[in-house]
């Protein structure tokens, strides 16, 4: 059994998810053991979560909100926790992604971070091996969730041809990646380029970024080095990385293009040959 310490539910959404299970678990009378007994879980998770030792997940938010009857609140208590485990400079671009009603992104040398699959998310992540991994790979995926919300953005993605080439992970781990990739080929409110090799230099060649517009705020541009980002609502900015995104979809494949290059790399590269028809997301 973990032993209780005192929180201060004001210190990070974490703190207060953790004193918040612990307080309604007592008002409903129950032990540790007998919560873990209702969600599946041992006694041992139950206290690591309440000292703030484990971030929660959503599937184990859910179940507890059901054991508890509370209505939700460790669903939405969730999203916060897991943004909470992002990066220092990247959680505020996160905030704003969420709020986003049109995303525009240019992708150098990754899937984007909204369509990555699980196993392709851990190995990016993974590779300076930080403690925290599983944490950041929930955190990535909690992010996803904006794409099947009832008022999801428009999303357009450009993806750098060598993206499809860079074996993140291993073979199969790329295959269901790409696979992925295939499956928003119907979607209707995201859209999926290939800048191919054959553009040579290109108004991108500096790197990855990102375009959010909103309902009722200012566009931002936003860009990431080494464990640093930069946003701006400069309209300056806005205007020349606008023009440069407009010259990079012109220049990359059409969708349908698009999808029959991906196609084919599975097939060369990775190994199999999808079916168009499979796995289309709704």
């Amino acid at each position: 059994m973990v032993k209780l310490r005192d929180l201060d539910p004001s210190a990070s959404p974490l703190d207060y998810y953790g004193s918040e299970l612990r307080r309604l678990r007592e008002a409903a009378g129950l032990s540790q053991p007998q919560l873990g007994s209702c969600v599946f879980v041992t006694a041992s998770l139950i206290g690591q979560v309440e000292t703030t030792r484990r971030v929660p997940t959503r599937d184990f938010s859910e179940r507890v909100d059901a054991a508890l009857g509370t209505d939700g609140l460790f669903s939405r208590l969730v999203g916060l926790v897991l943004r909470s485990q992002l990066p220092s400079w990247f959680q505020a671009y996160a905030e704003m992604e969420a709020r986003a009603s049109f995303i525009s992104t240019y992708q150098a040398q990754v899937v984007y971070g909204l369509l990555q699959t699980e196993p392709y998310a851990k190995a990016v992540l993974g590779t300076e091996r930080p403690a925290n991994l599983d944490e950041l790979v929930a955190a990535r995926l909690e992010r996803q969730r904006i794409l099947t919300r009832n008022n999801p953005p428009v999303l357009w993605v450009v993806l750098d041809e060598a993206v499809l080439y860079r074996e993140v992970g291993d073979r199969t781990i790329m295959r269901d990646q790409l696979s992925h990739l295939l499956s928003f080929r119907d979607h209707r409110w995201a859209q999926i380029q290939v800048l191919p090799f054959s553009t040579g230099q290109h108004c991108a060649t500096r790197g990855s970024f990102n375009l959010l517009r909103f309902d009722s705020d200012p566009d931002l541009f936003y860009a990431e080095s080494y464990d640093i980002a930069h946003m701006t609502a400069n309209p300056q900015v806005i205007r020349e990385r606008s023009l440069s995104y407009a010259r990079l979809q012109a220049a990359a494949l059409s969708v349908e293009d698009t999808a029959v290059l991906i196609a084919r790399v599975m097939e060369e590269r990775y190994g199999v040959q999808p079916e168009f028809g499979e796995g289309t997301v709704a």
